[in-house]
């Protein structure tokens, strides 16, 4: 079974919580995803999107590329009282709508995990940078 087909539980550390959640998300299968993630969470996207479910930013690389996934290099725990910073850090790769493949588009992502489940994210990557460039921007 691998990890996205597993159900939150305790015997899950929170690395393997939010590599779970990007597993899910990349497939994309937002409804999977939201398995790991409180009631109320808040998703903080890059440009400062807000969602409250993985459905959002699922519809908003839908916009942005033809197809994305994560190479997740490593995930930095932070624990604290009560809760647990995870960052999941790492480079984005694809095609763009117009068919040009990228590779090696930095990202971080940052969880906050309480009592097994996601309550917080925010999403950082060079996408925008990437675009800037394409459209000869890159001042």
């Amino acid at each position: 079974m691998s990890v996205a087909e597993k159900a939150p539980s305790k015997t899950m550390s929170d690395a393997e919580i939010v590599e779970a959640y990007l597993t899910a998300s990349m497939i994309p299968d937002p409804e999977a995803a939201a398995v790991y993630m409180a009631p109320g969470t808040v998703i903080t996207f890059t440009g400062g999107r807000e969602f409250d479910h993985p459905r959002g930013p699922a519809g908003f690389n839908a916009k942005r590329y033809r197809w994305v996934k994560k190479k997740m290099d490593r995930f930095d725990v932070c624990p604290g009282e009560g809760e647990t910073v995870v960052y999941s850090v790492g480079t984005l790769y694809g095609e763009w709508h117009d068919g040009t493949s990228f590779e090696g588009n930095r990202y971080v992502d940052r969880f906050v995990v309480k009592g097994g489940k996601i309550t917080k994210m925010d999403v950082w990557n060079d996408s925008a940078e990437r675009i800037l460039v394409q459209r000869g921007i890159d001042a």
